[in-house]
């Protein structure tokens, strides 16, 4: 009896030999596995069930770590990218995409072909053949005229025949696209894209997986696998970029009080999918304003209160079109950000047998409103008193004044007339005083017309303000510096016209201040350094450091 147990197992194994030894899609592209249920109701267009078989014949599969990988492709391996557009929205089109990065001096050329570089060497020097793989050759081959044998091989994994398009001979790339139990396959080059359509796909994240394989005589080489996650949401996916004048860093979340912050929504929508949509923005500042709503995707809002508060916003899309089945869900259940009481997905029918169905998108921040400096402006320009001996530069004062906080630091930029090419660069450090009110000395080197900017700043905030300023030249016939030590040795009559020299001088001497440019925001975590080093690339050294400039006190 024992004996007669050991032959039925025995024929027991022998009768699986042949279901087991055949290989199936989902076991060379992942260990995933979808119950029957899922894969009839979320049947991709074009695309088949991982369940049928794989041609191991034509199409060898390797595990990781095999030693053949090594010799899958002349002159090292080869890397493939898989990139998508995800996020995507039930309902859009999603895209993936591959590119094969080839080994060093290698490239595909205009045919498909993969050749080696001109005057590229890698570590075997250079190639006397240009070719690395030949395709169009190999298509133009005798072999491959038509016989009841060529057909067996021009096929799929799955023994699909190879789509007869124009070209399709020269192309030496197979791409196997493998996710939610279903495979597609496309015959190709260096690069494939591939785009499905979500409405059947479950929610949540999944894997694409994809086997590249390569023309290898009457048979296929598998030359790289890739993975990449991507999410599949019936939220609409909603960015949001928030700026402001003088805001000194915007990535923080914190802004400034009694100004605008610019709110931008970005929907991301790669396929389009909603171009035809009504959508509705719904805006709450947590400062109790109210609720905002409007149609465009920006909006400006100030706070006039310093503290923290939450920012909330829900995008309401409508869309119109045919009743959808209902969106199949994963076994596990996956938690969305949806506030409670709001369904990101509402429809109602229409009297034409359409749809019209709603989905959300939410959006939340915490922002904290602090003070800064509001606004800068120059006063008044104006000659400063000459020092003795006089310098060879042209001295100015310029006073400045502001609203809001005291600023820490003030930095000047001295451009050309453009005020695109800066000439000189200094930073200077400011006491705190009640008032914002400050008198900055600069030196101009020659006659001209410069821009001048100044830029005030503290830790949350810069402001900045420009305006041109033109200065005359010399005369030379009175030099500066040397006159004082000849006007004392002779009498009075040389001393009263040296006198009215100078006031001649002074009267041909005219600033005339220009009307203040537009003050634009200037963004950076340290203004000092980010000028400190732009200045070391344009100046050897720094004229401003002469004591004569700061010879008044209350002048920076």
């Amino acid at each position: 009896m024992e004996c007669l147990y050991y032959v039925l197992g025995f024929l027991f194994l022998a009768s699986r030999l042949p279901l087991d030894a055949a290989k199936r899609f989902h076991d060379v592209l992942g260990n995933e596995r979808y119950p029957g249920y899922m894969r009839k109701h979320n049947q991709l267009n074009g695309w088949s069930s991982d369940e049928n078989d794989w041609n191991e014949k034509l199409y060898p599969v390797w595990k990781r770590g095999d030693a053949r990988w090594k010799n899958s492709w002349k002159g090292g391996c080869v890397q493939a990218v898989l990139t998508s557009d995800s996020p995507a929205l039930v309902g859009s089109n999603i895209t993936f995409a591959v590119n094969l990065v080839f080994p060093r001096c290698q490239k595909e050329d205009a045919n498909g072909n993969i050749v080696y570089e001109k005057n590229c060497r890698n570590d075997s020097g250079l190639s006397l053949d240009p070719y690395v793989y030949n395709w169009t050759s190999w298509s133009e081959d005798s072999d491959w005229r038509s016989g009841p044998g060529q057909s067996q091989h021009n096929v799929f994994p799955d023994g699909k025949p190879f789509p007869h398009h124009h070209g399709w001979k020269k192309w030496g790339f197979v791409y196997i696209f493998h996710t939610q139990g279903q495979y597609f396959q496309k015959l190709g080059q260096s690069s494939m894209r591939v785009s499905i359509n979500t409405t059947n796909m479950m929610l949540g994240t999944h894997i694409m997986e994809v086997a590249i394989y390569r023309r290898h005589g009457w048979a296929y080489m598998p030359i790289a696998q890739v993975k990449d996650v991507y999410l599949v949401t019936e939220e609409i996916p909603v960015f949001v970029t928030m700026s402001q004048k003088n805001d000194r860093n915007s990535s923080d979340e914190t802004f400034l009080r009694d100004l605008p912050i610019k709110f931008d929504v970005l929907i991301h929508d790669p396929s389009h999918f909603l171009n035809e949509s009504a959508i509705d923005y719904k805006w709450n500042f947590g400062d109790n304003t109210g609720l905002f709503v409007s149609n465009n995707h920006t909006l400006n809002h100030t706070y006039v209160l310093n503290g923290t508060f939450n920012l909330n916003l829900t995008v309401q899309a409508t869309v119109s079109g045919p009743c959808p089945p209902p969106s199949p869900r994963p076994p596990k259940p996956i938690s969305f950000l949806v506030p409670a009481g709001d369904n990101s997905l509402e429809m109602s029918e229409t009297p034409n047998g359409n749809c019209q169905i709603n989905r959300y998108g939410h959006f939340r921040a915490t922002l904290t409103i602090v003070e800064g400096i509001l606004e800068v402006n120059i006063i008044q320009v104006a000659d400063a008193p000459m020092p003795r001996p006089k310098p060879d530069n042209s001295l100015m004062d310029f006073v400045v004044t502001c609203k809001g906080t005291i600023p820490t630091e003030v930095c000047t930029v001295i451009s050309d007339p453009t005020c695109q090419v800066a000439q000189n660069i200094i930073c200077s450090p400011v006491d705190a005083e009640e008032t914002c009110l400050l008198t900055v000395r600069r030196a101009f080197s020659g006659s001209g017309t410069y821009c001048v900017n100044f830029t005030l700043g503290d830790d949350t905030s810069l402001a900045l303000t420009s305006t041109l300023i033109s200065i005359p030249g010399k005369d030379p016939a009175f030099p500066l510096g040397t006159a004082s030590g000849v006007l004392i040795s002779v009498g009075c009559l040389t001393l009263f016209v040296a006198v009215v020299a100078i006031l001649v001088y002074k009267k041909r001497k005219e600033y005339k201040p220009i009307e203040n440019c537009p003050g634009n925001v200037v963004k950076g975590r340290s203004l000092h350094g980010f000028l400190h080093h732009t200045k070391e690339g344009f100046f050897w050294g720094n004229q401003e450091k002469d004591p004569l400039l700061k010879n008044q006190p209350g002048t920076l």
